[in-house]
Parts: C-alpha cells; structure tokens; sequence
C-alpha cells in the first residue's frame, strides 16, 4: 500500500492546520515526514525461508520413518519437499507484514527507524531555522514506528523523553488504523509541550519550514 492510500486528502490538510496553528503559538517549526517503511529486511525474508527448508526437513526425517524404508521416490522428494517449503517461508515473509515483523525483531525494526529518522532530519534540513527550533515527526508505517527529533533549540528547553509520549499514542493510532487523526492529535500535542516548556513565539518569527507533509514514498 502507498503512503497516500493511509491517508484521505481532508487529514493531510487537517495535518497542515494543526502545524499552521503550533507554529502560530510556539517558534517550534514542525514537520512531517512519513514513509511507508523504513527498510526492506530482506535478512527476515532469508530467515523464513531457511526456518521452512528446516520445516521440510523435518517432514522427511518423519517419512523416512513412517515408511521404514527407502522407495525410489523419496530421493525426489528429499530434494522438493525442502525447496518448497523454503520457498512458501519466503513468500509468507515477503506477503504478511506481521511475519517479516517479527522476524525482523523489535532491535532491528528500531534501530533501522531510528536510523531512517536521522536521515530524514537531515534530507528535510530540519536543522536549517535560525533558532535552531526544528521538529520531525517522523512517521515508519510498515514498523507501525514513531521517531522524534528536534533541534538544539528545541533540546536546550523540552527533554527528549517528553516526546516520547505522543510518539508512542501516534504509534497506537496506526496500528489502529487511525493514521490521519492520530497523525493531527500528535501534531497538536506536540504544540501544547512547546507551549507548556516556555517555547515562546518571538516577535519577528517567520514560517521557516513548509507545514506540507512529506510523503516520499506516495
């Protein structure tokens, strides 16, 4: 599924207004960016397919002893039975989500996120305010995973950890399959603990950074 098909053009305009209106309390400049996944995790792929040629495996050794002897057409069956219970764990990895998930484990799936945010921080030159005071929402929709970063500006008043609370109710949200309006609550909590940690808006503030979402991968 593309990212756009998560999402209805009503929510990703909700998203902007709910950025256009943090940013009118707050000097906070708020992006998003939410891709449909952050890696591919072929190695969960390998993983299944060797878990399905051991699974075949198996299954011979238990008809060799069914039988008790060795027929003509075991040595065929030796051969296919293991190729093809090999090839069924590759597709079931590469078709079911959850499968490859899982396989991939909880360290991975974090670390490649984390390390997809970090790029995206720089791709989108979240980093490029004259305070310093950008924030990435940084959406991983196949991790069912949220990251977010914020500049030195930003880091000097709000602690890291105070964001972890929204990232983990937009995280909710999508495997609930409420992306869009969890999408926007995140956008306006994030507001709401700028404005709660003194991130005031100055005088001459000037919307540094596009309120459009990013979807790089629609």
């Amino acid at each position: 599924m593309a990212v756009r098909d998560y999402f209805r053009e009503a929510e990703l305009e909700a998203v902007r207004d709910a950025t256009r209106e943090a940013e009118g309390r707050t000097s906070g400049e708020l992006v998003c960016v939410i891709v449909d996944r952050s890696d591919g995790y072929e190695e969960a792929k390998w993983l299944a397919a060797t878990l399905g040629a051991l699974l075949g495996t198996l299954l011979i050794a238990y008809g060799i002893y069914a039988v008790e002897s060795w027929q003509p057409s075991l040595f065929v069956w030796i051969g296919l039975i293991p190729f093809a219970t090999s090839a069924g764990g590759w597709l079931l990895a590469s078709a079911v989500p959850a499968v490859r998930r899982e396989l991939a484990g909880f360290a991975t799936l974090q670390e490649r996120v984390h390390q997809r945010a970090a790029a995206a921080f720089v791709e989108e030159e979240i980093f490029n305010t004259r305070e310093r005071t950008g924030i990435l929402i940084f959406v991983s929709l196949f991790e069912r995973r949220v990251e977010i970063l914020s500049d030195e500006g930003i880091r000097r008043t709000v602690p890291d950890e105070a964001w972890q609370w929204i990232a983990r109710e937009l995280a909710a949200g999508i495997r609930d399959d409420r992306a869009g309006e969890a999408l926007v609550a995140a956008v306006r909590a994030c507001g709401d603990l700028l404005e709660e940690h003194g991130v005031a808006k100055a005088a001459d503030d000037v919307n540094e950074l596009s309120d459009e979402p990013r979807l790089p991968d629609a």
